[in-house]
């Protein structure tokens, strides 16, 4: 928005100059944003008024022909062709007029060359362009080029028109900045509209911000209206604010739609709707929906109210995904099963290389002159004895005074002192410390470069071998680790540093230096003369002439972060700084100023080595000074009338923008300024505005000198300085797109992407030059082909200290001919670089081997896609500076992530424009997507030592999820194209197949099934009663005493026990109260609200007596009455009672008022307490005619929030009561502790059944307890000696983490499970083995033998189908793989083989239950490889459901199915999970093999995405592993889009870190991409009594917008 009115503006260049430069102060962070405008609003008062220019013709720059007598370069190269440039309306063109096909082209920088006085006039438009391109200090120089920007802006217009739809992530309050939805004003559409490429009006219409940006407005009203086509609801919208229509969202979230057969069709709200939102919220008009929790959404299987933004924006989703995506890929290659990823196939139109094989280019002779001293230290010897007057080295203060001259004199007396104290006064004199050639730290800090070169030419002096290395400010420095890992591979034990250095190092209480994290020990010394003593007269030191020792080590930091050392030998050095003296023109005693750091590469080069070689004087400009003043660089150079100034891009860029406040500047001394980052190809725009601004003060074009060089390579180039100001520099003009294929192409046609490269100058003297292939064996490139450059020379380094293998593939490369002879017997040296050697030998730099992300085949530079980023004006959200690029490896490919820091006062929704735009940009430009962009607060990014962005330990934090961004956009659809195919389902096998006995073409049908009840002989005396109430009569008469349940409360005492007798006693009671007082009938129903405890039973053997049908209910919780009060009367309601029985306490909470807020009091059936029993007995006790009568109804709320009511017969009640009875061997001498909710399947079974029908003792444990008391239950055990307990899933997990660490203390106690020989957790799920197992290995000191944990398995059409129990082999565990478990396949691997899923068999099949596996589609029987739907036949099966809430004729066929062919006449129930049968090695007690059931997971819940099944356990499995704040997932789908819901267990600043881990390991794991990424607090996600996750609940509340998350974000 801040320039967007300049541009009409007639603004004198003093102004423009001045705002430029606030709006670098604005980008740095030295103002505030407050600051920043009252400024620049005082700065352009004056100028307001006047209107903008009417003629707004677009401005095309002054080019001038080359005849205008500017002389052309001319190269011998016969083919390539050199022309002018012309330029056509927003973009810089090229044609040629020579050569059949020209490979790249040149141009001279002319207009940069143009006299002032020959410019065109400044009009006003063209002075706003003019001055854009000079200094605008609103970008940082390096990554910056109009023309790109132009591209960038060129390209976003184009996405407008196709109107791309981001969803805006969703956040919490807390976690916004400033803004957040709710508080949404209108936006400017053109924020961030000072576009470089946009003149106010333009003729040919260059885009403006407002077309290239997303249009917020048409955004929210597609987020509110789910359609993407919906134009009138946007234009309706946007006249009242999108505010408005936001609260529209909210009423619209808050009206709950009765209808829930399907989803409402929300698109259809328009204008006339918003009048709603005038509407007061309690009015009649909408009725405020129950909260999430609530029974009443239970129903919503598929019909889910969407009246709520989520929806919207995931139907906004779908909808931007659903545009056509890259075309689709053919080839695959097969990733070790049938599940293909897609590999990438070469695209036949990519461009290929045509040149002819490359020529390796020799540099002119090395001329040995004969001054030039043996060795470096000889220099040092003759100048500081000769001139040792003459100054070495001026040292600035960080006013920009000389803060000390250090002349040659010093030095070498010095320097002899340093030598001669590293050798004798270390150690003692029979063990010293350092010998020569010993490795030694050098530690300066970057304003002392006095101290670090009298040390580091010390160590030459005494040959020992200086390894100079950053100051570590604290003990964990990103980085730091690494450097002590060389220093402690190089065998370092001294370090060398300064005074000042020295006292602040972080010190210890004790004063001594702690030792950093990975470094080695070593001793601190300091150099400064007054610590050292005189050398001895006769002492001096051995000079000899350069050998092939190693002189130094420098350091390089890795792409991975790892940082290794260059040895560079004497031989080598020397001979550098020869090469550099004969290159550059170095003559004795010449000025240089260094502004870069001269511990390593250029600065040390020139500024340390080279200088002493030729005694010149360096001026050494401090990093802190050029902070203060980025100017001090260019006023030494006038004030010393330097010759050479060594700097990079950045010293540059600062310069323009400071330059204004200085008068008398003169650069016309300078006859070199090297521009040590001139090899990044970025570089360029800040040599051309340099030129441009500084050529009236003296500046001359040919001064500019880029150099490439490397850590290992040394120098690789360098331009020389010519007299010849009329031989512009070299240029290239290459298509992007043509990079990326490592080809160097012109950029042709309406193509936005080119790169604009300037030469690096010629080869090194004395060495060759070639470029070879960059992956694979090191082949020559051909002539019009990208590759590393590789170099042969003595003026190298020779190896990675230590390391031999990388040192060979680096150090020793021979280039090869396409007929594979090495081109030199000489070995050359990678130096790192791509690029080629252009026509005249000009050496040209496109990129680093580091910065190289290969994506699907096609090579990226991580600084091209930054300069795209900033190019996309970030001015007002992010810092320039501050941007990271890098990529990481997810399923078989490598992923762009690019990371940025995020202004302090850029909104949320600016930021996400921003954010949207860039990635529309990257697509257009490089044709390449981007897997995630992710903005972190301001200044959080770790920095390397001279203030620049730690790429790798950046990248290490983004993947352990330590980087805390505040704003994450992933793009998995659109940039993973290498998924497997979605899957095809074959026709299974029909009856028409042959069945040979048992076998399904060629397997064994899977089927099995338990003892047969009619065969065991046993001496059941309850056998010859039909119902359960006999039993109970005969039991009261014959063992009249005999305790049948024991209650413990919380603290392990015995509340209550009933014998036999006292238990017919209380039923005959309450079957007198329901008879007269309920005056209910025979098989009329009554619900027993009760607490776990006794009261329960005797209340449902109370209707038994009366003849009624019980129903258990769980009681509502008194905390939480709003939610399960409502549950409670539903299931009343469902289950038609005509009576509800219950204690006391709850009578009175539910007549509370909290209750009659929830449900209204009048419409509960009649409400008995049976705390108040009559004392009479019944006159008769009520027989019921037929054993297939009811004898009660069991209710539970499936996972996948169905209620569901099952019948449960007299006869199945028995069969069911015998067979358990026969499994556990239970008799009346046995005691069962048992730890479960006693409300429906086999924990109401266990809890209420089996004691009265086999006589055992049931200690109940109510698992509420737990809660206060977690040892409770396993104390019971121990305390009472039981041999068999049954828990539930809940219970385990509460022991697991609440007695992890009492393990100890509890065996003090005497807890002893040595006594247990089942521990059975009762379950309706596929066995959860990570518990079991964790469980099992924590109580295994206590005693508990692993053997006994075991799982049984039930469902609603059987409530008990497996069950461990006493007799039997032990449960088994398989490995299958879970790609062939999507294909509905079972294939069996070996533990720990990749994507192994380990599955726990379910118990044994109970007797009496029969079961087969069939295709849930087809019902065709299986064979054993098949995973189908477990169906089972038993006399204890459910008789039908008594009612499914909202849909009874669907399940109709659940309890009598039939096999569509094989054994058709059997009638099976259909247990709705899915699973599969084996047959193992074991035999059963009967001798029998036997057959494992083991159960994979819920029909209901299993997802079928891209034609495959997926379960969400697997999925929910894999995300939890990804972060160690992620406590619990859930996943379910909604339109086909995969939502993961995690919870998060730490600082929501953490929040946005779980969203690309999450999205990375599902990738990875399951090759589906999450759609939505949920994260939420702690305990959001509803789990049921059986420790079960209610998903589809959560989805409901999801949709309905009741979670609160802290974050949503949508993958796009």
């Amino acid at each position: 928005m801040a320039d967007r009115s300049l541009e009409g503006m007639a603004l004198p260049l003093e102004v423009r100059a001045r705002l430029a430069e606030l709006e670098l102060e604005l980008s740095e962070g030295d103002i505030t944003q407050k600051g920043y405008e009252k400024k620049r609003s005082k700065l352009i008062g004056a100028y307001l008024p006047q209107p903008p220019t009417a003629n707004g013709a677009a401005v095309v720059r002054c080019r001038l022909q080359h005849s205008e007598g500017v002389p052309r370069r001319t190269f011998r190269s016969a083919h390539i062709g050199v022309c002018d440039v012309r330029e056509a309306a927003a973009r810089e063109r090229v044609a040629s007029t020579a050569g059949n096909r020209p490979l790249f082209y040149f141009r001279f920088g002319v207009d940069q060359a143009l006299p002032q006085e020959r410019r065109p006039p400044v009009t006003p438009s063209s002075a706003s362009r003019y001055h854009r391109r000079r200094s605008s200090g609103s970008r940082d120089e390096r990554y910056r080029s109009d023309v790109h920007t132009e591209a960038v802006q060129a390209a976003l217009a184009k996405h407008k028109e196709r109107k791309m739809a981001v969803p805006m992530p969703s956040k919490r309050r807390s976690l916004v900045v400033q803004t957040s939805m709710d508080a949404y004003t209108p936006p400017d559409t053109s924020s961030g509209s000072e576009d470089e490429g946009s003149v106010q009006g333009d003729s040919q219409g260059t885009p403006t911000s407002s077309q290239g940006s997303i249009n917020m407005e048409h955004w929210i009203s597609q987020a509110i209206h789910g359609s993407t086509t919906s134009t009138t609801s946007s234009s309706s919208t946007q006249s009242g604010g999108s505010g408005a229509a936001h609260r529209l969202a909210d009423v619209m979230a808050q009206t709950h739609i009765e209808n829930h057969s399907a989803p409402p069709d929300v698109t259809t709200y328009t204008s006339e709707h918003s009048i709603q939102v005038e509407r007061p919220q309690g009015s009649t008009g909408s009725r405020t929906a129950p909260k999430y929790g609530n029974a009443e959404l239970m129903e919503t299987g598929d019909g889910v109210p969407v009246s709520s933004r989520v929806s919207a924006k995931i139907q906004q989703l779908v909808n931007t995904l659903k545009r056509p995506k890259r075309p689709p890929l053919r080839e695959f290659f097969v990733d070790d099963f049938e599940e293909l990823l897609e590999v990438q196939q070469p695209d036949p139109n990519q461009p290929k290389p045509e040149g002819a094989q490359m020529l390796a280019m020799r540099g002119e002779q090395l001329g040995v002159v004969t001054n030039w001293p043996p060795s470096l230290e000889a220099a040092l010897q003759r100048w500081g004895t000769i001139s040792p007057k003459a100054p070495c080295l001026t040292t600035m203060d960080t006013n920009g005074k000389p803060l000390y001259i250090l002349t040659y004199g010093k030095l070498w007396t010095r320097s002899m002192k340093v030598a001669y104290s590293i050798l004798h006064k270390l150690g003692t004199k029979q063990e010293p410390m350092v010998r020569p050639g010993d490795r030694v730290a050098l530690v300066f800090p970057n304003n002392d470069p006095a101290a670090f070169m009298v040390a580091f030419y010390g160590c030459l002096l005494a040959e020992v071998v200086p390894v100079p290395i950053e100051v570590p400010l604290t003990r964990k420095d990103a980085g730091s680790q690494q450097i002590g890992f060389l220093l402690g591979s190089c065998g370092v034990t001294v370090a060398l540093t300064s005074d000042a250095c020295h006292k602040g190092l972080p010190k210890s209480p004790t004063g001594e230096i702690p030792q950093f994290k990975g470094w080695p020990k070593l001793l601190w010394f300091v150099t400064e003369s007054k610590h050292l003593s005189k050398p001895p007269r006769d002492w001096f030191p051995h000079i000899k002439d350069a050998n092939n020792d190693t002189a130094y080590i420098e350091y390089k930091t890795c792409k991975d972060g790892s940082v290794l050392g260059v040895t560079v030998t004497r031989t080598a050095l020397l001979t550098h700084c020869q090469a550099l003296t004969q290159a550059c023109g170095y003559t004795e005693a010449e000025t240089i100023v260094n502004v870069l750091d001269f511990k390593k590469d250029v600065g040390l080069w020139h500024g340390i080595l080279t200088s002493v070689m030729n005694m010149m004087h360096v001026i050494s400009i401090p990093y802190s000074l050029m902070k203060v003043n980025p100017l001090s660089w260019i006023q030494k150079v006038c004030q010393y009338k330097a010759k050479v100034a060594c700097v990079k891009s950045r010293d540059m860029h600062w310069a323009l923008v400071a330059h204004r406040d200085q008068r008398d500047i003169n650069l016309s001394s300078l006859r070199m300024l090297i521009v040590a980052d001139g090899a990044n190809p970025w570089s360029i725009s800040s040599c051309d505005a340099f030129l441009n601004v500084f050529q009236s003060k003296g500046l001359r074009q040919e001064v500019i000198c880029p150099c490439a060089s490397s850590p290992e390579a040394l120098t690789v180039a360098i331009r020389r300085p010519t007299d010849d100001s009329n031989q512009p520099p070299g240029r290239g003009v290459l298509s992007m797109h043509g990079l990326t294929y490592g080809v160097i192409r012109v950029d042709s046609e309406e193509k936005l992407s080119v790169l604009t490269v300037q030469d690096v100058g010629l080869v090194m003297p004395g060495a060759i030059m070639c470029s070879v292939k960059p992956d694979g064996i090191p082949q020559l490139c051909r002539t019009d082909e990208i590759g590393e450059l590789c170099v042969c020379a003595v003026a190298t380094g020779t190896s990675y200290y230590g390391l031999s293998g990388m040192t060979k593939n680096t150090f020793e490369v021979f280039p090869m001919t396409s007929s594979g002879a090495p081109i030199s017997e000489y070995p050359f040296i990678r130096t790192g670089l791509l690029g080629f050697v252009g026509p005249g030998g000009l050496v040209f730099v496109v990129g680093k081997m580091d910065g190289l992300m290969v994506v699907s085949g096609r090579r990226h530079n991580a600084d091209d896609i930054v300069a795209t980023a900033l190019a996309v004006e970030p001015m007002k959200f992010v810092y320039r500076g501050r941007i990271a690029v890098f990529s990481v490896t997810v399923l078989h490919d490598e992923r762009i992530v690019i990371v940025a820091e995020q202004r302090p006062d850029s909104t949320e929704e600016d930021s996400f424009q921003w954010m949207s735009r860039v990635l529309q940009a990257i697509d257009s430009i490089h044709q390449v997507g981007v897997y995630c962009l992710a903005l972190v607060p301001a200044n959080t990014l770790p920095k390397t030592p001279l203030g620049g962005i730690h790429l790798s330990e950046t990248k290490q934090l983004f993947l352990e999820g330590s980087l805390h961004p505040c704003n994450v956009l992933m793009c998995p659809h659109t940039c993973v194209t290498n998924l497997p195919k979605p899957r095809q389902k074959q026709p299974e096998i029909g009856p028409a197949s042959v069945m040979v006995g048992n076998l399904v073409s060629g397997k064994r049908i899977a089927q099995a099934s338990g003892r047969d009840l009619g065969q065991i002989e046993d001496n059941d005396q309850a056998r010859k009663f039909l119902f359960l109430s006999e039993v109970l009569q005969w039991r009261a008469q014959t063992t009249p005493d005999h305790v049948l349940y024991t209650l413990l409360n919380c603290r392990g005492a015995i509340a209550n026990s009933l014998t036999c007798v006292q238990l017919h006693k209380r039923a005959e009671k309450i079957a007198v109260m329901l008879m007269e007082r309920g005056h209910l009938q025979d098989g009329d129903h009554v619900a027993l609200v009760y607490p776990p405890g006794i009261d329960l039973i005797a209340a449902f053997y109370g209707c038994l007596y009366a003849g009624c049908v019980p129903i258990t209910v769980r009681p509502p919780h008194p905390q939480n009455i709003a939610t399960t009060l409502p549950t409670v009367k539903m299931i009343v309601e469902v289950s038609r009672s005509a009576c509800l029985m219950t204690t006391q306490l709850i009578c009175k909470l539910l007549r509370s008022r909290e209750a009659a807020a929830a449900v209204d009091v009048r419409t509960w059936p009649l409400i008995l307490d049976t705390d108040d029993l009559p004392k009479k007995r019944p006159a008769q006790i009520c027989k019921p005619c037929n054993p297939d009568t009811l004898a009660y109804l069991d209710f539970s709320v499936s996972t996948t929030g169905m209620l569901a009511g099952v019948k449960m017969s007299h006869a199945a009640t028995s069969a069911f009561c015998r067979s358990i009875k026969l499994q556990c061997e239970l008799y009346p001498s046995r005691e069962v502790a048992i730890c479960l909710d006693p409300y429906c399947g086999l924990g109401f079974v266990l809890w209420c059944l089996c004691s009265v029908y086999s006589g055992h003792q049931s200690i109940l444990i109510p698992p509420s307890e737990l809660e206060t008391n977690p040892a409770l239950w396993l104390l019971a055990v121990s305390q009472y000696k039981v041999r068999d307990t049954f828990c539930s899933y809940s219970v385990m997990e509460l022991c697991t983490k609440g007695l992890g660490s009492q393990t100890e203390s509890l065996k003090a106690r005497g807890l002893d499970l040595s006594r247990v020989r089942t521990c059975v957790v009762v379950a309706e799920e596929r066995p959860r083995i990570a518990l079991t197992q964790s469980f099992s290995k924590l109580f295994k000191d206590l005693g508990l033998h692993p053997r006994a944990v075991s799982t049984s398995f039930g469902c609603r059409v059987n409530l008990a189908i497996c069950l461990q129990g006493t007799s039997g082999p032990d449960p088994t565990t398989v490995y299958v793989d879970m790609r062939a478990l999507r294909h509905d396949r079972v294939r069996l691997v070996e533990r720990g083989s990749p994507h192994s899923l380990p599955l726990m068999e379910s118990g044994k099949i109970l007797p009496g239950v029969r079961i087969i596996i069939a295709n849930p589609e087809t019902k065709g029987p299986l064979g054993d490889s098949h995973l189908g739907e477990i169906w089972v036949h038993s006399a204890h099966n459910a008789s039908g459901y008594f009612t499914i809430y909202g849909d009874e004729s669907l399940q109709s066929d659940h309890f009598n199915s039939r096999l569509s062919f094989g054994d058709t006449q059997t009638i099976w129930a259909r247990t709705g999970y899915l699973g599969f049968l084996r047959r193992t090695e074991l035999t059963d007690a009967n001798g029998e093999r036997h057959d494992a059931l083991y159960v994979v997971g819920a029909l209901d819940e299993a997802m079928e995405l891209r034609g495959m099944r997926y379960h969400p356990i697997d999925i929910e499995t894999s995300v939890i592993r990804a972060h160690k704040s992620v406590t619990e997932c859930a996943v379910f789908t909604w339109t086909n889009l995969l939502v993961v819901v995690v919870e998060l267990d730490g600082s929501e600043q953490e929040a946005l870190d779980l969203v690309p881990l999450v999205t990375n390991v599902v990738l990875e794991e399951h090759y589906l991409i999450v759609g939505v990424v949920v994260v939420v607090d702690i305990g959001v996600i509803p789990i049921n009594s059986r420790g079960e996750k209610q998903r589809m609940h959560l989805r409901d509340g999801f949709l309905a917008d009741q979670l609160d998350p802290i974050y949503v974000a949508y993958n796009m």
